[in-house]
């Protein structure tokens, strides 16, 4: 099992979400309203355990409904390495909120071959986190009209937030995400207890220093997987 406080450093396998209609209905919403509005980069925000993988993957699933290409990926591909993560301590929010992404690698690397006076070319990942080795992998051409859906941590951070067209935040209480962690790798339900200081510390910095719900395009409640709402935007 992996220890409680270097399991968020660990890429986890993704979990399926509900097929409810309900939540197949809220995606088809923000499908039409991505593609009315001509978005090309979308940005899925949220907490840890607040269930943004499988929120993007399935959006990205209704967004190939359309005519154009979708690329999805995870921000977990352009973390900083082990010592850069670390360097305030293994416990530190603040190392937790300020050294977690190399933000500079995610907009010159991913996010600007996207842009409309971009490169035209990406990788999808900088950094192997099981590893923690540099990855050189090869560019890739975007075709013409390809929309591009990221899910991560932190995205409405001041670095990125000029790259989104389009962003939602999923909301979900700490008790709910954590509980959720908690089944997922075995870490500890309580948002408060000592192993998940470093995380919920450095969230909490986040969300005093950037508001993301207010920052984003949409806010939707997901703590109800089956039935998610827009409870913003």
């Amino acid at each position: 099992m992996i220890a409680p406080s270097a399991a968020r450093d660990q890429p986890i396998p993704g979990r399926r979400s509900s097929d409810h209609p309900t939540r197949r209905r809220l995606l088809s919403t923000l499908a039409d309203r991505i593609v009315a509005g001509g978005a090309t980069r979308i940005g899925v925000d949220g907490v840890d355990g607040a269930g943004k993988t499988c929120f993007a993957e399935e959006l990205t699933a209704h967004l190939q409904s359309y005519d154009h290409p979708v690329v999805h990926v995870s921000a977990d591909g352009f973390h900083q390495p082990r010592a850069r993560r670390y360097r305030r301590g293994r416990d530190s929010p603040e190392g937790f909120w300020l050294d977690s992404y190399d933000y500079t690698a995610l907009k010159t690397v991913l996010l600007e071959g996207f842009g409309p006076n971009g490169t035209g070319r990406y990788r999808d990942a900088v950094h192997d986190l099981a590893t923690d080795e540099r990855l050189e992998r090869p560019w890739r051409k975007v075709a013409a009209g390809t929309r591009l859906v990221v899910d991560g941590l932190f995205l409405h951070r001041d670095e990125l937030l000029a790259q989104w067209d389009f962003s939602v935040f999923l909301a979900v209480p700490f008790s709910v995400s954590m509980a959720r962690m908690a089944a997922r790798d075995g870490g500890h339900p309580d948002p408060d207890h000592p192993s998940n200081h470093r995380y919920v510390g450095g969230q909490r910095r986040y969300f005093t220093a950037c508001e993301p719900w207010a920052r984003a395009t949409l806010v939707v409640d997901n703590s109800d997987l089956e039935h998610p709402r827009i409870v913003a935007g």
